[in-house]
């Protein structure tokens, strides 16, 4: 799984989400299953993705759903375990720790440059 460093400043300046992003089936059906909570500053991208799932997770996730070109379609804040939820016209999805989203002030119609996105060092995160 590809870990990316994604830049971006809204409401509290410029900020960096460290991200592990799940672009094959095997990695999206993974998730964050079997893995550590989320801190603040990390999540997580399913590509191709508009609808997910808590079943199995122990804690709740913010959930940003996105367009193509990163633009913010739907926020659904600390969706709780064992919920489904989507969108329908969204291309990915960017998991968050519960009050991420709001943290940082993403919100419908703001825009995420994902195609901005930067290798991160190896490491990042807990790959348990």
């Amino acid at each position: 799984m590809k870990r990316q460093l994604l830049h971006f400043e809204f409401d509290r300046g410029l900020q960096t989400l460290e991200i592990m992003v799940a672009a094959t089936a095997p990695e999206r059906m993974q998730g964050l299953l079997r893995r550590p909570p989320l801190r603040p500053d990390q999540a997580m991208l399913l590509r191709s993705c508009r609808l997910i799932h808590t079943i199995g997770m122990t804690y709740p996730l913010d959930l940003v759903y996105l367009r193509k070109d990163g633009t913010v379609l739907k926020v659904t804040p600390a969706l709780p375990a064992r919920r489904i939820d989507g969108h329908w016209h969204a291309h990915s999805v960017l998991e968050m720790a519960a009050g991420a989203a709001a943290y940082y002030g993403i919100a419908v119609g703001r825009h995420l440059p994902l195609a901005s996105m930067t290798a991160a060092a190896a490491g990042d995160f807990d790959e348990r």
